[in-house]
């Protein structure tokens, strides 16, 4: 049995049909994390949708900001933006069955020395006080609160955390870290609108991987959200986000022993192995 972690998916169907082909997937013994944003802005969110919820216990997902926001505009409380590719998801029969089984999914998975988020952690946050407040904002996204929740998840404020945070604000930091976080100061502040290369990271602010004794630097922390970032393997780090959606690769890494996989999401069908 193989394990193995993929990037961001959005919509790219065609590419994860030949990732898995290329890993020999077998859902009967091996096991998908996928980091989140299995949908939107690629041409094929039904089909992902559906073929990973059939997946069953053979797949964990966290959710990601693209994730959430198919949830927000199922609930009523967000609307279509113009390069929004969900309509499908809407409009399908088995709509309100596919949506009940994505607000089931977590925002963050711990396992042994994993934790697998779509975006990051602050770094006040060890995995155990993540695990924890995450678990939190599941229950909402799950339960009966999750439709008046919905009118006050979006906002960039509060950007930073505070244990004396209560209420949605604090719901609110919690999902905008995990979903929607790239770079932070040293203290935690978070930047939402910067989302290019880390040499033209604003001043002031750095990868949130990067922050001085970052409480959950003894974990491997699996993430996604990042493309500009691209493939990132440290002892402690794997950043899997390439840009498939714009015309990168779609990556796997089976994390038994390293090894990374990907396909290219471009004109060619191309193949990559990397020892």
């Amino acid at each position: 049995m193989a394990t193995f972690a993929i990037g961001d998916l959005q919509g790219c169907y065609r590419q994860f049909e030949q990732l898995l082909d290329l890993i020999g997937f077998d859902r009967a013994h091996d096991r998908l994390w996928l980091v989140g944003d299995i949908v939107n802005r690629g041409p094929d969110s039904l089909e992902i949708l559906r073929f990973v919820k059939g997946l069953t216990d053979a797949v964990t997902m966290v959710l990601g900001n693209h994730d959430l926001h198919l949830l927000m505009v199922a609930e009523g409380c967000a609307s279509l933006s113009r390069n929004d590719t969900i309509q499908d998801i809407l409009s399908a029969p088995d709509r309100e069955e596919l949506v009940h089984w994505l607000r089931q999914q977590k925002l963050l998975h711990v396992d042994g020395n994993y934790a697998l988020v779509h975006a990051g952690l602050l770094p006040s946050w060890s995995i155990a006080q993540a695990s924890e407040l995450a678990g939190v904002v599941e229950a909402v996204i799950r339960g009966e609160e999750f439709h008046e929740f919905c009118s006050h998840m979006y906002g960039d404020q509060p950007d930073h955390w505070n244990d004396g945070l209560s209420g949605y604000a604090r719901l609110r930091v919690i999902i905008n870290a995990m979903t929607r976080m790239r770079v932070c100061t040293p203290d935690g502040k978070m930047d939402f609108k910067f989302k290019g290369m880390v040499k033209d990271i604003p001043d002031g602010y750095l990868p949130w991987f990067e922050t001085p004794d970052r409480a959950s630097r003894g974990a491997t922390v699996i993430f996604g959200h990042w493309s500009a970032l691209g493939l990132q393997l440290r002892n402690n780090l794997i950043a899997l986000d390439t840009g498939c959606l714009w015309g990168g690769t779609l990556t796997a890494i089976r994390l038994d022993d390293r090894r990374v996989f990907q396909v290219s999401c471009g004109e060619r069908e191309e193949t990559r192995r990397w020892q």
